[in-house]
């Protein structure tokens, strides 16, 4: 099978196309023929050697964390009703043509739905439920999002304005801006401006009782300052690392500090409920992901260098076809 592996740490040139064995499924297991895989910010960050102590790596390996396609085959123990079901995968090396995945790491794509949209909310939709239970936007009030075209926050400006809340989505180009206005953002801001929180406050009238921090990094760490006081701050952006806002600060102004990341990655079934939450929500037409860039497998460094670019706009996805 075709397949993309990292044999060493590094940049985008170190994904390489490589032929591969078919895997074989275990008894317990099934062979998913991917459709398309879901491309992160995540993977950049791995396959340049970071965060082993959370996304251990052996080298070499494929990347990929999941993605969508057909049960091709399924182990002694598998109920043989699952050959040919569509589904989404949550499990490894998803950069490749067919990835052997346990039963419990596979879910059902609801009857409507396109393969390459569940592929899209594999991670940035779980994740978005996720974020979006931790902020709790209320009606009327204001919810602020940074980085709002990414995968994850343009499915938060979404999940926001379908609680009520006023959203202002903040971006860094004219496009991404224009995305979340199309979603349901009342206000905009370019957050490569100086004074950007100021306008968030402006806006706002004080702060933004609610703020999601996609960015991270120093743009992250100034998003502290758009809060209003005693309201939440859900940072989960790594672009540039971990936001590091000042601790005393937000006690001294009652901002609860949500930060998930550092807590690692949720456990297999939580991680599965959040997927089937945002799948639901998907196929009833109340989350739409963005797709903006698509690849062949043999361009998967492309998709990477556009990533690092920051010129993607919502979802990157691999496709198989």
């Amino acid at each position: 099978m075709r397949a993309i592996q990292v044999a060493t740490y590094g940049g985008p040139e170190v994904l390489s196309p490589a032929d591969l064995p078919d895997p074989v499924p275990a008894p317990d297991q099934v062979v998913v023929g991917m459709a398309a895989a879901d491309v992160i910010f995540l993977d950049t960050l791995l396959r340049g050697g970071w965060g082993q102590q959370f996304f251990p790596r052996t080298l070499p390996y494929v990347p990929g964390g999941g993605g969508s396609g057909v049960v091709l085959e399924t182990g002694p123990e598998v109920d043989p009703a699952w050959l040919g079901q569509r589904v989404v995968v949550q499990t490894g090396a998803s950069y490749a043509e067919r990835v052997v995945a346990d039963v419990d790491e596979i879910m059902r794509v609801p009857a409507g739905l396109p393969i390459d949209m569940a592929a899209a909310l594999v991670h940035d939709g779980a994740t978005a439920v996720r974020l979006n239970r931790l902020g709790t936007p209320r009606k009327g009030e204001w919810v602020l999002v940074a980085a709002a075209a990414g995968g994850a926050g343009s499915l938060l400006v979404q999940l926001a304005v379908g609680a009520g809340a006023r959203v202002v989505a903040a971006a860094s180009s004219d496009a991404k801006l224009a995305l979340g206005r199309r979603l349901g953002a009342e206000v905009t801001i370019d957050y490569t401006q100086p004074d950007w929180t100021a306008q968030v406050r402006k806006v706002t009238g004080g702060g933004s009782p609610l703020v999601y921090d996609g960015a991270g990094g120093p743009l992250g760490t100034l998003a502290l300052d758009a809060v209003a006081d005693g309201g939440r701050f859900v940072t989960y952006g790594t672009a540039d690392g971990f936001a590091a806002p000042d601790r005393e600060t937000a006690a001294r102004r009652g901002i609860r500090l949500i930060a998930p990341l550092l807590d690692g990655p949720p456990d297999r079934r939580t991680r599965r409920e959040l997927l089937g939450v945002a799948l639901e929500l998907a196929a009833a037409g109340r989350l739409r992901p963005t797709v903006g860039d698509t690849y062949p497998l043999d361009r998967a460094a492309d998709a990477h260098r556009a990533l690092a670019a920051r010129t993607t706009i919502g979802k990157s996805l691999l496709l198989f076809r």
